[in-house]
C-alpha cells in the first residue's frame, strides 16, 4: 500500500485501516473556488490534529471545503513529503493499551510553500487570501516564529535586514503574512481570524503584537497606509484569538514504521530536513488531545466545536493554559525531562516504572501544584492530571525523549514553576510545603554541569541560555563540596529564569541545599530525589 489517491482506489488492501469518506475531488474544486481555512506550520502537530479536525467535519458534511496549507520555514515539508503523497497522511494513534489506530487524513487540499519566488504556489496563497470566503488562517510555527526581538530587546538581525528592503522583497514569514494581508485589506477587507495555534502563553497576543509592530514599520517607511495600519489592529476586522493546544507528537518512531510495514503500508521512511525536521509519511501520536479556542472570528468560521474543540471566552482560555502549563502537565515533564537526562533513562514512559520519579512527579502535581490551580471550569484539573499521570505519560508507546522534552529548558521554568511559587506566596501558604519544585530548580543546576549520576559527560539539549548560566557554575564538578550559596546568587536572582529573584525565600534556600547535596559524588541526584520524595 502506497500512500497517494491512486492506492486509495483499492479499499480492501486498505482493511484495518479509517479511510475518509467523503468526495475528495468535489472538495478540492470547492476549496480552490471559495478556501474557508489556511493553516501554517505544515509539520506533524497540523497534519494529525488540526487536519483531523477538518476530517472530521468533512466526513459528517458539517464542512464542504478542506485546507490550503502553506510552510514558511522549511520548504522541504512540502517537497519530499506533502507532493508526493497527494497532501495525505497517515494519523496514528498510540494507546496506552498497546494497540494502534490508523487513519489516512485528506483534508489539506493544496500545500505551497510561502515563497514569492515560487510564484505558482505563492499564486494559491494570494487567491486564498484575496477571497473573502476566508474565514481563519490558523498557525503552528512554534514560539520562535513570533519572535522579532532578541532576548536584549534588539531587533533580530533577520528582521533589520528585511525591513531595510522593499515588503516584496522581505524573507520573514511574519513579513509575507503582512503583505498577504494588505492584498486582502486591498481587495476585499473581509474581516479575517488569525489564530495561533501554538503552545504558549497568550499566543494570539504574541503574533497580533508581532503583525501590528510590522505593519506600522512598514507604514513608516511609507509602503503600507495609515488605513491598512488601522483596519489590520482593529479585531472586528483581524481577530487574534487566544487559544490552548495540547497532543504529544513525537517524531515519527522507528518501532511504529515496523508495525505498519507489517500490514503491508510501504511509505514507512522519516526523512530528515537540511533543516533539521523529522517528518515522515505518517505521524504518531497520543490519543488525548485538547484544543480550547477563544470565540472571535469576524468573518464566521467551521463547526469547531462539533469536532471536539471548546470555544469560549479569552479570560477561560487563559485559564486552561494556566492549569495545564503551570500545574496539570508541563511542570511535570519537566521535571521528568531533567531527571531523566541525569539518570540516564531515553523515554519518558520508562521513568514512570522508576518508583522514585513517579513519587516525584505525583507529589508535584497532586500535593504542591493542585491547591493553588487555576480552575478553568471546562476543564476539570484532577481529572485532567489524572490522565497524565496514569494514561498519557506512562504510555509505553509514547516515543518521548526527556532529551526532547529538556530543550530551551531555561525559557520554561519561570512560567511552569514560578507561578506556582507566587501562587503560594500571594496566597500567603507556607512555601515549606514545597519540596519537588525547588529541587526541580536545582536539578537544572546540577543539569548545566552535563555530567549524568555517574559522572559521565552528556549533551544537553540545544537552550538559548545554556552559555549565560554554565560558566557561572565554573568550578563546580561531581564531588565539590562547600558553601554555594554566593555562587549561585546571581543565577538565583535572575527572574526571567525563575520567575522572581529567590535569594531570600524559603525556596531559594532549598535550592542551595538539593545543588549541595546533588553534586556531592556519583549516585547523589538518585538519593537526593528518594530522600525527597520519601520524607
Amino acid at each position: 500500500m502506497k500512500l497517494n489517491l491512486t492506492s486509495l482506489e483499492d479499499k480492501k488492501a486498505w482493511e484495518g485501516y479509517k479511510l475518509f469518506n467523503y468526495n475528495h475531488k468535489k472538495i478540492e474544486e470547492n476549496t480552490k473556488a471559495r478556501p474557508q481555512w489556511i493553516h501554517f506550520g505544515a509539520g506533524n502537530i497540523f497534519r494529525i490534529f488540526p487536519a483531523g479536525l477538518c476530517q472530521k467535519l468533512l466526513n459528517e458534511g458539517l464542512m464542504d471545503t478542506g485546507i490550503v496549507v502553506g510552510e514558511g520555514f522549511d520548504g522541504e515539508i512540502i517537497d519530499k513529503i506533502y507532493a508526493p503523497h497527494d497532501n495525505l497522511t497517515l494519523g496514528v494513534t498510540l494507546k496506552a493499551n498497546g494497540t494502534i489506530e490508523k487513519e489516512v487524513i485528506g483534508s489539506v487540499m493544496e500545500a505551497v510553500k510561502c515563497d514569492p519566488n515560487s510564484q505558482n504556489e505563492w499564486s494559491v496563497l494570494e487567491s486564498a487570501f484575496t477571497n473573502p470566503s476566508l474565514q481563519m488562517v490558523s498557525f503552528t510555527i512554534t514560539e520562535k516564529g513570533y519572535a522579532l526581538y532578541q532576548p536584549d530587546g534588539n531587533l533580530f538581525k533577520f528582521y533589520v535586514s528585511d525591513f531595510e528592503k522593499p515588503l516584496k522583497d522581505a524573507s520573514m514569514f511574519l513579513c509575507r503574512l503582512t503583505r498577504l494581508l494588505n492584498d486582502r485589506f486591498n481587495s476585499c477587507k473581509s474581516p479575517i481570524a488569525l489564530v495561533s495555534m501554538d503552545n504558549c502563553s497568550h499566543n494570539g497576543e504574541k503574533l497580533r503584537n508581532a503583525i501590528t509592530t510590522i505593519a506600522k514599520t512598514y507604514q513608516e517607511k511609507g509602503e503600507l497606509t495609515k488605513e491598512f495600519v488601522e483596519w489590520v489592529s482593529n479585531e472586528d476586522c483581524v481577530s487574534f484569538p487566544w487559544s490552548m493546544i495540547d497532543k504529544i507528537t513525537p517524531r515519527p518512531d522507528q518501532s511504529v514504521a515496523n508495525m505498519l510495514k507489517e500490514t503491508g503500508f510501504e511509505d514507512t521512511e522519516a526523512i530528515i530536513t537540511s533543516k533539521n525536521t523529522y517528518i515522515a509519511p505518517f505521524v504518531n501520536a497520543e490519543e488525548p488531545q485538547y484544543l480550547v479556542i477563544e470565540d472571535r472570528f469576524p468573518n464566521g468560521r467551521p463547526a469547531l466545536e462539533k469536532s471536539g474543540v471548546y470555544l469560549t471566552d479569552r479570560d477561560t482560555v487563559n485559564k486552561v493554559e494556566k492549569m495545564k502549563v503551570c500545574t496539570c502537565l508541563n511542570p511535570l515533564h519537566t521535571a521528568l525531562a531533567l531527571s531523566g537526562c541525569l539518570l540516564g533513562y531515553t523515554l519518558i514512559a520508562d521513568e514512570m516504572k522508576d518508583e522514585d520519579l513517579k513519587k516525584m512527579v505525583m507529589r508535584l502535581g497532586y500535593v504542591e501544584g493542585l491547591p493553588v490551580v487555576v480552575n478553568p471550569q471546562i476543564i476539570d484539573p484532577k481529572a485532567f492530571i489524572d490522565e497524565v499521570l496514569n494514561v498519557r505519560i506512562p504510555n509505553p508507546f509514547m516515543p518521548d525523549t526527556p532529551q526532547r522534552i529538556a530543550t530551551d529548558t531555561s525559557q520554561k521554568l519561570s512560567i511552569r514553576f514560578g507561578e506556582t511559587v507566587k501562587a503560594y506566596i500571594a496566597e500567603n501558604k507556607d512555601l515549606n510545603e514545597l519540596k519537588v519544585l525547588p529541587l526541580v530548580y536545582a536539578l537544572y543546576l546540577r543539569y548545566l554541569l552535563a555530567l549524568d549520576d555517574e559522572g559521565k559527560p552528556f549533551t544537553l539539549s540545544p537552550d538559548p541560555m545554556t552559555t549565560t548560566f554554565q560558566p557561572m557554575l565554573d568550578g563546580i564538578t561531581l564531588g565539590s563540596t562547600g558553601d554555594f550559596e554566593k555562587q549561585l546568587q546571581p543565577i538565583l536572582a535572575n527572574e526571567k529564569l525563575f520567575g522572581l529573584d529567590l535569594n531570600g525565600t524559603v525556596v531559594g534556600s532549598k535550592v542551595v541545599a538539593y545543588f549541595t547535596k546533588l553534586v556531592s559524588g556519583k549516585g547523589a541526584i538518585r538519593s537526593t530525589i528518594h530522600e525527597v520524595v520519601t520524607k
